[in-house]
């Protein structure tokens, strides 16, 4: 069983008590509507779990809410993710190979956030932000240092930020969007391109950091 979301788990209810189970009742109604491609505002989620609206705003009073809800229920034990692996290079590839699979089985609505991300962006860049909070997206800034923590041993904090911001750009569901969107590959082969590509990341941070290097 999935642990409770940091939501949940911040209010002090219990997991299985009627608050719990009416907000997991929204989170699937929510996952659904994504998965037939609509990003639901939460008036519509309303409609589509059939409650009032008073009581979908009860539990996400903006549709960023509801997002990021979601998208911590999508991700799930990725979240909890951690390793006891010594070393960084294999860190980091258990880490993929153990997230990829998730994160294309909830691709819709990890697609949906960024969607939503990117449409805020615009509307803010344009001057018609509205009062409408922003979505705040960044697990893998937390998920990413975890598994990068033994280079801290190697590697200067500014490396080491630069590492895990290397490591940004091959992991997550934007890799979807390239990988699998323009050149058509496979869960598979997508994994294999993310995990080669982090593992020469990491040899060329610590080829850079090594003593003698001029």
């Amino acid at each position: 069983m999935a642990p409770a979301s940091p939501q949940a788990a911040a209010s002090g209810e219990p997991p299985h008590g009627p608050r719990a189970r009416m907000r997991k009742t929204l989170l699937d109604a929510a996952q659904r509507l994504m998965a037939q491609g609509i990003t639901p505002s939460v008036a519509e989620l309303a409609e589509h779990a059939q409650v009032s609206r008073a009581t979908a705003y009860r539990y996400f009073p903006s549709q960023s809410a509801l997002i990021a809800a979601v998208v911590d229920e999508s991700l799930g034990p990725i979240l909890a993710w951690d390793s006891s692996a010594p070393d960084a290079s294999a860190r980091v590839d258990e880490l993929l190979r153990f997230a990829y699979p998730r994160l294309e089985s909830h691709e819709a609505p990890l697609r949906a956030a960024i969607m939503v991300s990117l449409q805020q962006h615009a509307e803010a860049s344009a001057g018609k932000a509205g009062a409408e909070p922003r979505l705040v997206r960044g697990h893998r800034v937390d998920i990413l240092r975890r598994a990068i923590a033994p280079l801290a041993a190697d590697l200067a904090p500014a490396q080491l930020d630069r590492v895990a911001q290397a490591l940004s750009l091959v992991y997550g569901t934007e890799v979807f969007l390239v990988l699998k969107d323009i050149w058509k590959l496979e869960l598979p082969e997508l994994t294999e391109v993310a995990r080669w590509t982090a593992n020469a990341i990491i040899k060329q941070a610590l080829a850079e950091a090594a003593p003698g290097k001029e």
